[in-house]
């Protein structure tokens, strides 16, 4: 019997490690890294919105070169495509303040000149990285009469100009970003053209003369949109 007892212990003893050898080496296996969500911003969608600012007139002007507060509203549409690329067409109108601004010429002679309202409609074409997008526009540009007046030694006169000059172009550029779901603020520089006047008749002194009729305008301002499922989406 013990001898029996001392078998069985050596075969154990012995068949332990080669039933060690056949038993599979365990794989390793690495957890995952966490990658958070992508965030992916769409400015496809229409936006409605307002701006505050100031209008510049150039040089040459009858308005002088003194500065005006303007403030308005705008309300456009917009387009992502090519990832990168956005697209759009907007509509925008603004108040301008009011200017004392006059020219002096010889004889007593004053000229005046103000316009109190621009309004434009441009294609725009921007670059969008993350929440920012950096744009240009350009289209048409509209101004309500340029209220002229003519006056010698303090009293009104008579005159004539080669026109109102209504209509004109406008080009800009300016930084839109995506500050909170379905918000975004702009800093935008935009520049009005509507040719020049020149004064066919009246006093002699000023008959002849041609004046720049343009506006550089620099305004802040802020958008809603109204995005195509939302404006900020999550990509994994």
């Amino acid at each position: 019997m013990k001898k029996l007892l001392l078998g069985a212990a050596a075969f154990i003893v012995f068949a332990a490690p080669a039933g060690a050898a056949d038993i599979p080496t365990r794989t390793y296996t690495k957890a995952p890294v966490y990658t958070a969500p992508q965030v992916v911003y769409n400015w496809t969608g229409f936006y409605i919105g307002g701006h505050l600012g100031g209008a510049f007139a150039g040089n040459n002007s009858l308005e002088g070169s003194g500065g005006r507060f303007m403030g308005g509203v705008q309300g456009g549409f917009d387009y992502q495509f090519a990832t990168n690329w956005v697209v759009g067409a907007e509509a925008q109108y603004s108040w301008l303040g009011n200017n004392n601004n006059s020219v002096l010429f010889p004889g007593g002679t004053v000229v005046t000149a103000t316009n109190n309202q621009l309004g434009s409609a441009t294609g725009r074409l921007g670059y969008t990285w993350g929440p920012a997008l950096l744009y240009g526009k350009g289209g048409y540009a509209w101004r309500d009469n340029n209220n002229i007046g003519v006056a010698v030694a303090g009293a009104p006169a008579a005159f004539t100009t080669n026109g109102g000059h209504k209509d004109g172009y406008t080009v800009g550029a300016g930084l839109e970003y995506m500050f909170a779901p379905n918000w975004s603020a702009k800093a935008e520089y935009q520049y009005y053209n509507f040719g020049s006047t020149t004064f066919t008749g009246g006093p002699a002194p000023i008959v002849g003369n041609r004046f720049r009729d343009d506006e550089h305008t620099v305004k802040a301002g802020i958008n809603y949109r109204f995005g195509w499922g939302g404006p900020v989406a999550a990509r994994y």
